[in-house]
């Protein structure tokens, strides 16, 4: 599977993802039409933010209902792994819910992408695009 994602997008995970060390960092992935046009930080609400991340509820009642009055959607979310490879955890696997959505995860080895599948997690790849 293959996404589509302005340059930006990845530029500013990795950034989030270095300004919040040591906890993780997380957001939320914007756009319209299957392409991921930003990525908006959220504060991380998890009790134990080094470990596990909760968006911040607030920043997804925004968002939702920003693309309710016609802002870009809801495709997804990001968090990194401070001191970990960038791929789903055991925890994030079980907090999954398999609704489709595009979860981005940067950690050791860069940001990766992948689709919250029914099964679990699928890998995507993605093509970089201008804004």
């Amino acid at each position: 599977m293959e996404i589509e994602l302005t340059r930006a997008v990845i530029e500013r995970i990795s950034a989030e993802a270095a300004r919040a060390f040591p906890a993780e960092a997380c957001g939320l992935l914007l756009g319209r039409e299957g392409r991921i046009e930003e990525a908006i930080p959220a504060r991380n609400v998890h009790p134990a933010p080094q470990t596990h991340f909760e968006i911040d509820p607030q920043a997804l009642i925004d968002a939702h209902r920003a693309a309710r009055e016609g802002g870009p959607a809801v495709l997804g979310y990001y968090h990194s792994h401070p001191s970990g490879p960038a791929e789903p955890s055991a925890t994030d696997r079980a907090m999954a819910v398999g609704d489709g959505r595009v979860w981005a995860i940067a950690g050791e080895g860069g940001v990766t992408f992948w689709r919250d599948d029914e099964g679990g997690f699928v890998p995507l790849s993605y093509i970089g695009v201008d804004g």
